[in-house]
């Protein structure tokens, strides 16, 4: 049997092309095998950020038109030397018993008994989410992690931050309602914010329905995690996928119910003191400039300030929350200048001062538990 004729590379003539090139790629992975000892890396995809791009141009957008506003409104924090400086000793008075019902309704959801680790925690997520772009993202990050570090089951902490966040809007949503009987039976109200009064008791009714028909029945919250699962699978295709979402979800809800249990009355009280005493404090300031506006129209106000600062354009709702708050007042009957003042005085202890006792809440914490927190708090506070 006679050989087959070769090529002058040594290669059978009847080997085709084809096959040549797959072995010469074959052979070159070899080498790259031999030299490193891993597999070769796989060629490099860019990714077009297209949500993070949306995301900062409606901020941009949204900082146009509000723009010139606040510049005007910071302004005038000169004025502010006028406030006699009892004033802020009482904002401030009510604004650390507000932040004090926020940590008593964390320890009930935690079951935590240290007031120190819920203090100090929530101190410092509230003052990293006031100034890295991402709001409650951010801060929720920052407290999974040092609640876990000082010992907490993590299951634990996913849940009870999930349950706050979701008890403590239905609450300020509620808040609304008190005001009613003032509105029904006092002189006539604004039509913006009595439209504000009516759009918050159909979201908090909302809440408490849909609350109740996930608490109470499976069926309607698998079907939620089926929901999201597919669409969970399919905008991650390149990675592994999620399985048992709407098992887990049942689970976590379980196990929300069993955190709360006969304690939901605690919670309840502390959630209402949390907004209760912050809007106190606003009341102040507004006393503080010489105006007495009905309360019942502060509220709605505040409400809708509050709703404002849940924005995640700024930090906090910079900027958005100041603007919109001071046109609500004047809505309230106050006048343009008290607004101003009273809303600067408000802001000035409610937003920036716990700044700075977060950063001290941390060092106080950081002495007892140690260690900085994992890059992954930074990565996951940028905006989606």
């Amino acid at each position: 049997m006679s050989e087959e004729p070769t090529t002058a590379t040594g290669k059978a003539s009847g080997v085709s092309e084809g096959t040549t090139s797959s072995n010469e790629h074959s052979a070159r992975q070899s080498r790259q095998l031999t030299r490193d000892g891993n597999l070769p890396a796989p060629p490099l995809r860019l990714r077009f950020p297209v949500k993070r791009v949306v995301f900062l141009v409606i901020t941009g957008v949204a900082l146009y038109f509000v723009w010139p506003r606040i510049v005007l409104l910071f302004s005038q924090v000169p004025e502010l030397r006028t406030i006699t400086w009892f004033w802020f000793l009482i904002i401030a008075l009510l604004e650390t018993l507000s932040f004090a019902c926020y940590w008593g309704l964390m320890r009930v959801a935690l079951g935590e008994k240290s007031w120190f680790v819920v203090g100090t925690t929530q101190l410092a997520s509230n003052a990293f989410s006031r100034v890295v772009p991402g709001g409650a993202a951010s801060g929720g990050s920052v407290s999974y992690q040092m609640l876990t570090r000082a010992g907490a089951p993590p299951a634990r902490v996913l849940t009870a931050l999930t349950a706050t966040g979701l008890f403590s809007p239905a609450v300020l949503f509620a808040l609304p309602l008190i005001s009613i009987p003032a509105i029904f039976t006092g002189p006539p109200v604004d039509r913006s914010l009595l439209r504000s009064a009516q759009i918050g008791a159909v979201v908090f009714f909302f809440i408490v329905a849909v609350g109740a028909l996930f608490l109470f029945t499976d069926r309607p919250l698998q079907e939620v995690g089926r929901v999201a699962q597919r669409i969970i699978n399919r905008s991650r295709r390149r990675r592994e996928p999620v399985e048992e979402l709407p098992e887990t979800l049942v689970k976590e809800r379980d196990l929300v119910k069993g955190v709360l249990g006969d304690r939901w009355w605690e919670a309840l009280l502390y959630a209402g003191g949390n907004w209760l005493l912050d809007l106190g404090a606003l009341l102040a300031a507004l006393a503080s400039t010489g105006a007495r506006p009905r309360a019942s129209l502060v509220l709605l106000a505040y409400v809708v300030a509050a709703l404002l600062g849940m924005l995640p354009f700024t930090p906090g709702g910079l900027g958005f929350v100041e603007v919109g708050l001071v046109g609500t007042l004047q809505l309230a009957g106050v006048s343009p200048a008290q607004a101003v003042l009273a809303t600067l005085a408000y802001r000035l202890v409610a937003f920036w001062l716990p700044i700075p006792a977060g950063l001290v809440a941390y060092v106080l914490y950081r002495r007892r538990y140690g260690g900085p927190l994992e890059r992954e708090v930074v990565r996951g506070a940028s905006p989606p």
